[in-house]
């Protein structure tokens, strides 16, 4: 389910209880994931839009079953001046995405695509604890800012090296 759409006005905050969202920016047919809100975690582009009253930036969107906590943006302000514990998770929420952003940008701007593609494989493999990769090329061209046609070839020659297996709907890390 898509939780908050680009352009679209705030007036809450989503607290991720379980599960998982997957923030990302769309332009045409194509996407770029920007990073995912996990248990116990907020969205820096959310809280950013609700606390300054802007529109939103990004999509979410679950990307699994998801329990998530909504509050009124009103509360957001009253609550820093309130809860010290509230202004270190609201601080702590914008360090962390910062250097998520930063080191995203990083891997984009300095990084070539296999590269990109070895390194996404790799950490979703040690997340979810499985060297099955359950993953259509378009998603993962999608997650990385790129075209399917490119992923396929990356994919091509990951298997000619013998590092991963694919398989319709998956990839099996070697």
């Amino acid at each position: 389910d898509v939780l908050i759409k680009e352009g679209q006005r705030l007036d809450f905050l989503p607290i991720v209880l379980r599960g998982s969202i997957r923030v990302y920016q769309q332009s045409e047919d194509r996407e770029i994931l920007l990073y995912y809100v996990r248990a116990e975690e907020t969205c820096m582009m959310s809280l950013s839009s609700a606390y300054f009253n802007n529109i939103s930036a990004a999509y979410g969107m679950a990307a699994e079953p998801s329990e998530i906590l909504v509050f009124p943006a009103r509360l957001i302000a009253e609550w820093q001046l309130k809860y010290p514990s509230w202004n270190r998770f609201i601080i702590h929420t914008f360090r962390s995405r910062y250097e998520e952003l930063l080191n995203a940008f990083g891997s984009v701007a300095f990084n070539p695509i296999s590269a990109r593609v070895k390194e996404y494989l790799l950490k979703r493999s040690k997340v979810e604890g499985n060297k099955k990769i359950a993953a259509s090329h378009q998603t993962l061209a999608n997650e990385l800012g790129t075209t399917r046609v490119v992923i396929s070839r990356v994919l091509k020659q990951f298997e000619q090296e013998g590092m991963i297996r694919q398989y319709r709907g998956y990839i099996l890390l070697q």
